[in-house]
């Protein structure tokens, strides 16, 4: 993952420590909530649970949160899309990047919008996002 080791948990446990559900949505910058939210959209996370029902998440769980934030938060995945490219179905794995133009679709000519402006505030958008 590109951002290997970005996240900043706390230094007196071992990197390869379990972490709390607190943990790893403090670390990324997302509720907890929404990690319990996606354990049940996405199979292929699955934390240690404990006595209590208390989530405990192995360093690989945490990277799978780390790549389903990216592609959802940042990339601009649905849910159901950031399945199934992790699961490997998706129709691109490989993404390309968001700022690179893309073909206009065709409009019908009694809608009355120029092509050429919404072309150019997709690609503005795409720029932005692309930040």
């Amino acid at each position: 993952m590109s951002d290997e080791g970005a996240l900043q948990f706390d230094a007196r446990k071992a990197p390869d420590a379990l972490r709390t559900i607190g943990e790893v949505a403090k670390a990324i910058g997302i509720r907890q909530h929404v990690l319990r939210y996606w354990e049940e959209q996405f199979p292929m996370l699955k934390p240690l649970k404990r006595s209590g029902g208390r989530r405990y998440y192995r360093p690989e769980d945490v990277a799978m949160v780390e790549s389903i934030d990216r592609l959802v938060h940042k990339e601009g995945y649905t849910l159901k899309g950031a399945k199934a490219v992790l699961s490997g179905k998706g129709a691109g794995a490989e993404r390309a990047p968001a700022a690179a133009p893309v073909a206009p679709a065709p409009v019908s000519s009694g809608s009355g919008v120029p092509v050429a402006a919404l072309m150019d505030i997709r690609n503005r958008l795409a720029a932005a996002l692309a930040v």
